[in-house]
Protein backbone atom coordinates (compact mmCIF):
# COMPACT_ATOMS: atom_id res chain seq x y z
CA UNK A 1 0.00 0.00 0.00
CA UNK A 2 1.58 3.42 -1.09
CA UNK A 3 1.21 6.48 2.31
CA UNK A 4 -0.35 9.01 0.02
CA UNK A 5 -3.75 8.26 1.89
CA UNK A 6 -3.02 7.56 5.44
CA UNK A 7 -5.56 8.48 7.55
CA UNK A 8 -4.34 6.97 10.84
CA UNK A 9 -1.75 10.01 11.05
CA UNK A 10 -2.49 13.71 10.63
CA UNK A 11 -3.23 16.79 12.25
CA UNK A 12 -3.98 15.80 16.11
CA UNK A 13 -4.61 18.97 18.27
CA UNK A 14 -4.86 22.33 17.47
CA UNK A 15 -4.44 22.84 13.75
CA UNK A 16 -0.84 24.72 12.98
CA UNK A 17 -0.30 28.04 14.30
CA UNK A 18 -0.11 27.62 17.98
CA UNK A 19 -2.11 28.28 20.38
CA UNK A 20 -5.65 27.29 21.14
CA UNK A 21 -8.73 29.10 19.78
CA UNK A 22 -12.41 28.46 20.46
CA UNK A 23 -13.66 25.04 20.24
CA UNK A 24 -16.39 26.50 16.99
CA UNK A 25 -13.70 27.72 15.28
CA UNK A 26 -11.18 25.10 15.69
CA UNK A 27 -13.91 22.28 14.70
CA UNK A 28 -14.97 24.78 11.78
CA UNK A 29 -10.99 25.03 10.48
CA UNK A 30 -10.51 21.11 10.99
CA UNK A 31 -13.63 20.31 8.76
CA UNK A 32 -12.51 22.59 6.01
CA UNK A 33 -9.28 21.50 6.11
CA UNK A 34 -10.92 17.73 5.10
CA UNK A 35 -13.80 19.17 3.36
CA UNK A 36 -12.27 17.52 -0.06
CA UNK A 37 -11.30 14.57 1.18
CA UNK A 38 -14.43 13.67 3.36
CA UNK A 39 -16.62 14.50 -0.36
CA UNK A 40 -14.46 11.76 -1.92
CA UNK A 41 -15.33 9.25 0.88
CA UNK A 42 -18.84 9.80 0.49
CA UNK A 43 -18.90 9.73 -3.15
CA UNK A 44 -17.14 6.83 -3.94
CA UNK A 45 -19.24 4.94 -1.26
CA UNK A 46 -22.27 7.00 -2.66
CA UNK A 47 -22.18 7.71 -6.52
CA UNK A 48 -24.14 10.58 -6.10
CA UNK A 49 -22.74 14.41 -5.32
CA UNK A 50 -25.82 15.35 -4.10
CA UNK A 51 -25.60 12.32 -1.64
CA UNK A 52 -22.37 13.10 -0.67
CA UNK A 53 -22.82 16.81 0.04
CA UNK A 54 -25.84 15.78 2.44
CA UNK A 55 -23.80 13.25 4.21
CA UNK A 56 -21.25 15.89 4.58
CA UNK A 57 -23.78 18.30 6.31
CA UNK A 58 -24.57 15.30 8.70
CA UNK A 59 -20.99 14.69 9.02
CA UNK A 60 -20.74 18.77 10.30
CA UNK A 61 -23.73 18.55 12.94
CA UNK A 62 -22.05 15.59 14.47
CA UNK A 63 -18.36 16.62 14.48
CA UNK A 64 -19.77 20.26 15.93
CA UNK A 65 -20.71 18.17 18.93
CA UNK A 66 -17.94 16.72 19.70
CA UNK A 67 -15.00 17.74 22.11
CA UNK A 68 -12.01 17.74 20.14
CA UNK A 69 -9.93 17.24 23.53
CA UNK A 70 -10.61 13.62 23.80
CA UNK A 71 -9.82 12.98 20.04
CA UNK A 72 -6.56 11.86 18.88
CA UNK A 73 -6.65 12.06 15.08
CA UNK A 74 -9.45 14.21 14.08
CA UNK A 75 -8.76 13.34 10.22
CA UNK A 76 -9.59 10.04 11.26
CA UNK A 77 -12.66 10.75 12.79
CA UNK A 78 -13.90 12.90 10.53
CA UNK A 79 -13.40 10.00 7.90
CA UNK A 80 -15.01 7.94 10.28
CA UNK A 81 -18.35 9.95 10.93
CA UNK A 82 -18.65 10.54 7.24
CA UNK A 83 -18.49 6.36 6.51
CA UNK A 84 -21.09 5.87 9.13
CA UNK A 85 -23.03 8.21 7.55
CA UNK A 86 -22.96 6.87 4.06
CA UNK A 87 -22.90 3.63 5.12
CA UNK A 88 -26.95 4.76 6.49
CA UNK A 89 -27.41 6.55 3.53
CA UNK A 90 -26.54 3.82 0.63
CA UNK A 91 -28.58 1.04 2.68
CA UNK A 92 -31.69 3.93 1.77
CA UNK A 93 -30.16 4.40 -1.86
CA UNK A 94 -30.08 0.62 -2.33
CA UNK A 95 -34.13 0.67 -2.05
CA UNK A 96 -33.99 3.52 -3.70
CA UNK A 97 -32.46 2.45 -6.62
CA UNK A 98 -34.57 -1.00 -7.51
CA UNK A 99 -37.77 2.01 -8.44
CA UNK A 100 -35.26 3.80 -10.54
CA UNK A 101 -36.50 4.09 -14.33
CA UNK A 102 -33.76 1.91 -16.61
CA UNK A 103 -30.19 1.66 -15.86
CA UNK A 104 -28.68 3.28 -13.26
CA UNK A 105 -25.03 5.44 -13.59
CA UNK A 106 -23.29 7.40 -11.25
CA UNK A 107 -23.49 11.33 -11.34
CA UNK A 108 -20.87 12.38 -13.64
CA UNK A 109 -17.89 15.17 -11.85
CA UNK A 110 -16.32 17.69 -13.90
CA UNK A 111 -12.93 17.10 -12.27
CA UNK A 112 -9.64 18.92 -12.59
CA UNK A 113 -6.27 17.78 -14.44
CA UNK A 114 -4.99 16.93 -11.15
CA UNK A 115 -7.46 13.98 -10.38
CA UNK A 116 -6.82 12.54 -13.84
CA UNK A 117 -2.83 12.84 -13.02
CA UNK A 118 -3.20 10.45 -10.23
CA UNK A 119 -3.63 7.06 -11.96
CA UNK A 120 -4.95 5.32 -8.96
CA UNK A 121 -7.12 8.09 -7.68
CA UNK A 122 -8.74 8.32 -11.59
CA UNK A 123 -9.50 4.81 -11.76
CA UNK A 124 -10.86 4.75 -8.14
CA UNK A 125 -14.18 7.18 -9.74
CA UNK A 126 -14.20 6.42 -12.74
CA UNK A 127 -17.88 4.93 -14.19
CA UNK A 128 -16.38 1.40 -14.95
CA UNK A 129 -15.11 0.93 -11.72
CA UNK A 130 -17.91 3.08 -9.77
CA UNK A 131 -20.73 0.49 -11.61
CA UNK A 132 -18.26 -2.68 -9.72
CA UNK A 133 -18.28 -1.05 -6.53
CA UNK A 134 -22.24 -1.14 -6.92
CA UNK A 135 -22.48 -4.67 -6.87
CA UNK A 136 -20.85 -4.96 -3.44
CA UNK A 137 -22.95 -4.77 -0.47
CA UNK A 138 -22.87 -1.08 1.54
CA UNK A 139 -20.46 -2.79 3.88
CA UNK A 140 -18.30 -4.55 1.78
CA UNK A 141 -18.20 -0.55 -0.63
CA UNK A 142 -17.30 1.19 2.59
CA UNK A 143 -14.33 -1.57 3.63
CA UNK A 144 -12.90 -1.52 -0.11
CA UNK A 145 -13.03 1.68 -0.55
CA UNK A 146 -11.34 3.16 2.90
CA UNK A 147 -8.44 -0.21 2.74
CA UNK A 148 -8.11 0.12 -1.34
CA UNK A 149 -8.50 3.98 -2.14
CA UNK A 150 -7.86 5.45 0.84
CA UNK A 151 -5.25 2.80 2.49
CA UNK A 152 -6.79 3.22 5.72
CA UNK A 153 -5.62 0.80 8.64
CA UNK A 154 -8.04 -2.27 9.28
CA UNK A 155 -8.26 -1.15 13.04
CA UNK A 156 -9.57 2.17 11.64
CA UNK A 157 -11.85 0.40 9.28
CA UNK A 158 -13.38 -1.98 12.11
CA UNK A 159 -14.45 1.47 14.13
CA UNK A 160 -16.08 3.15 11.30
CA UNK A 161 -17.47 -0.26 10.11
CA UNK A 162 -18.54 -1.40 13.51
CA UNK A 163 -17.04 -4.84 12.97
CA UNK A 164 -14.28 -6.89 14.14
CA UNK A 165 -10.61 -6.70 13.31
CA UNK A 166 -11.20 -10.13 11.75
CA UNK A 167 -14.72 -9.76 9.86
CA UNK A 168 -13.10 -6.68 7.88
CA UNK A 169 -10.24 -8.21 6.94
CA UNK A 170 -12.54 -10.87 5.74
CA UNK A 171 -14.69 -8.41 4.31
CA UNK A 172 -11.66 -6.66 2.25
CA UNK A 173 -10.31 -10.20 0.56
CA UNK A 174 -13.67 -10.95 -0.20
CA UNK A 175 -14.50 -7.49 -1.61
CA UNK A 176 -11.14 -7.22 -3.33
CA UNK A 177 -11.52 -10.19 -4.77
CA UNK A 178 -15.12 -9.72 -6.45
CA UNK A 179 -13.76 -6.29 -7.44
CA UNK A 180 -10.78 -7.24 -9.12
CA UNK A 181 -12.42 -10.50 -11.04
CA UNK A 182 -15.26 -7.13 -12.69
CA UNK A 183 -12.51 -4.66 -13.31
CA UNK A 184 -10.83 -3.11 -16.34
CA UNK A 185 -8.04 -6.02 -17.43
CA UNK A 186 -5.93 -3.61 -18.36
CA UNK A 187 -4.87 0.37 -18.03
CA UNK A 188 -4.91 2.74 -20.82
CA UNK A 189 -3.37 6.07 -20.44
CA UNK A 190 -5.06 9.23 -20.67
CA UNK A 191 -3.65 10.00 -24.19
CA UNK A 192 -4.44 6.90 -25.41
CA UNK A 193 -8.19 7.01 -23.86
CA UNK A 194 -8.42 10.75 -25.84
CA UNK A 195 -7.15 9.02 -28.91
CA UNK A 196 -9.61 6.79 -28.79
CA UNK A 197 -12.33 9.20 -27.75
CA UNK A 198 -12.06 11.35 -30.83
CA UNK A 199 -12.17 8.92 -32.78
CA UNK A 200 -15.72 7.81 -31.02
CA UNK A 201 -16.10 11.71 -31.86
CA UNK A 202 -15.74 11.80 -35.35
CA UNK A 203 -17.57 8.84 -36.55
CA UNK A 204 -20.78 10.44 -34.11
CA UNK A 205 -20.34 13.96 -36.35
CA UNK A 206 -20.23 12.12 -39.62
CA UNK A 207 -23.29 9.58 -38.48
CA UNK A 208 -20.37 6.53 -40.11
CA UNK A 209 -21.36 3.63 -39.13
CA UNK A 210 -18.01 1.87 -40.36
CA UNK A 211 -15.94 4.62 -38.22
CA UNK A 212 -18.28 3.54 -35.06
CA UNK A 213 -17.90 -0.34 -35.43
CA UNK A 214 -13.98 0.15 -36.10
CA UNK A 215 -13.71 2.01 -32.58
CA UNK A 216 -16.30 -0.17 -30.61
CA UNK A 217 -15.22 -3.43 -29.00
CA UNK A 218 -16.95 -6.06 -30.45
CA UNK A 219 -18.42 -6.99 -27.11
CA UNK A 220 -19.14 -3.14 -25.86
CA UNK A 221 -21.74 -2.59 -23.32
CA UNK A 222 -23.77 1.01 -23.71
CA UNK A 223 -25.22 1.56 -20.67
CA UNK A 224 -27.78 4.93 -20.82
CA UNK A 225 -29.38 6.81 -17.92
CA UNK A 226 -32.29 8.92 -18.82
CA UNK A 227 -33.69 8.56 -15.11
CA UNK A 228 -37.37 8.32 -16.41
CA UNK A 229 -36.86 12.21 -17.79
CA UNK A 230 -34.91 11.91 -20.51
CA UNK A 231 -34.94 8.94 -22.89
CA UNK A 232 -33.26 6.08 -23.30
CA UNK A 233 -32.18 2.40 -23.70
CA UNK A 234 -34.18 0.53 -20.95
CA UNK A 235 -31.62 -1.76 -20.67
CA UNK A 236 -27.62 -1.95 -21.50
CA UNK A 237 -26.87 -2.77 -24.92
CA UNK A 238 -24.48 -5.40 -25.89
CA UNK A 239 -22.09 -5.70 -29.17
CA UNK A 240 -20.41 -3.38 -31.31
CA UNK A 241 -23.54 -3.89 -34.74
CA UNK A 242 -26.01 -3.22 -31.95
CA UNK A 243 -24.69 -0.50 -30.25
CA UNK A 244 -23.27 1.75 -33.66
CA UNK A 245 -26.91 1.09 -35.12
CA UNK A 246 -28.64 2.15 -32.60
CA UNK A 247 -26.29 5.43 -32.22
CA UNK A 248 -26.51 6.15 -36.19
CA UNK A 249 -30.45 5.30 -36.40
CA UNK A 250 -31.65 7.55 -33.29
CA UNK A 251 -29.52 10.02 -34.62
CA UNK A 252 -30.83 9.82 -38.10
CA UNK A 253 -34.72 9.61 -36.87
CA UNK A 254 -34.11 12.78 -34.25
CA UNK A 255 -32.65 14.51 -37.20
CA UNK A 256 -30.54 17.20 -34.64
CA UNK A 257 -27.65 19.09 -34.54
CA UNK A 258 -25.54 17.35 -32.10
CA UNK A 259 -22.32 18.61 -30.98
CA UNK A 260 -19.81 16.45 -28.93
CA UNK A 261 -17.18 18.40 -26.71
CA UNK A 262 -13.82 16.58 -24.95
CA UNK A 263 -13.87 17.13 -21.12
CA UNK A 264 -12.78 15.06 -18.18
CA UNK A 265 -15.46 13.54 -16.18
CA UNK A 266 -14.36 11.60 -12.86
CA UNK A 267 -10.84 11.93 -13.86
CA UNK A 268 -10.91 10.20 -17.18
CA UNK A 269 -11.51 11.45 -20.91
CA UNK A 270 -14.97 12.19 -22.00
CA UNK A 271 -17.43 13.43 -24.03
CA UNK A 272 -19.90 16.49 -23.12
CA UNK A 273 -22.87 16.33 -25.93
CA UNK A 274 -25.05 19.27 -26.61
CA UNK A 275 -28.10 19.42 -28.92
CA UNK A 276 -29.05 22.52 -30.21
CA UNK A 277 -26.22 24.25 -28.28
CA UNK A 278 -28.16 22.89 -24.74
CA UNK A 279 -26.23 20.00 -23.29
CA UNK A 280 -27.95 16.60 -23.31
CA UNK A 281 -25.76 14.52 -21.70
CA UNK A 282 -21.98 12.94 -20.50
CA UNK A 283 -20.44 10.46 -22.43
CA UNK A 284 -17.78 8.18 -20.49
CA UNK A 285 -15.67 5.23 -21.62
CA UNK A 286 -13.60 2.06 -20.65
CA UNK A 287 -11.02 1.54 -23.16
CA UNK A 288 -9.38 -1.63 -23.61
CA UNK A 289 -7.03 -3.01 -26.49
CA UNK A 290 -7.20 0.46 -28.28
CA UNK A 291 -11.17 0.09 -28.42
CA UNK A 292 -14.38 1.59 -26.37
CA UNK A 293 -15.45 -1.45 -24.40
CA UNK A 294 -18.02 0.15 -22.51
CA UNK A 295 -20.19 3.50 -23.16
CA UNK A 296 -22.05 5.35 -20.44
CA UNK A 297 -24.43 7.86 -21.57
CA UNK A 298 -25.68 10.19 -18.33
CA UNK A 299 -28.79 12.19 -20.23
CA UNK A 300 -30.78 12.74 -16.85
CA UNK A 301 -30.92 16.37 -15.88
CA UNK A 302 -30.76 15.79 -12.16
CA UNK A 303 -27.44 14.45 -12.69
CA UNK A 304 -25.50 17.12 -14.54
CA UNK A 305 -25.50 19.62 -12.46
CA UNK A 306 -21.46 19.10 -11.56
CA UNK A 307 -20.40 19.04 -15.61
CA UNK A 308 -19.97 23.45 -15.08
CA UNK A 309 -17.48 23.47 -12.55
CA UNK A 310 -14.87 21.28 -11.15
CA UNK A 311 -15.24 18.95 -8.22
CA UNK A 312 -11.79 18.82 -6.36
CA UNK A 313 -11.32 15.21 -5.30
CA UNK A 314 -8.58 14.05 -3.19
CA UNK A 315 -7.39 10.78 -0.93
CA UNK A 316 -4.87 13.59 1.42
Amino acid sequence: MSERGKLTTGTTGPLAGGGRTDPVTEATEAFLAHRNLLFTVAYEMLGSAADAEDVLQETWLRWAKVDLGQVRDWRAYLVRITTRRSLDRLRVMKRRREAYVGPWLPEPLLTAPDVADDAELAESVSMALMLVLETLSPTERAVFVLREVFDVGYEEIAAAVGKTLATVRQIAHRARRHVDARRPREAVSPSQAREVLASFQRALDTRDLQGLLDVLAPEVVMISDGGGVKQAAPRPVIGAERVARMIVGGLGKARIALTGEPTVVNGNPALLLRVDGEIDGVIAVRVEAARIAGLYYVRNPRKLTRIASETPLTVK
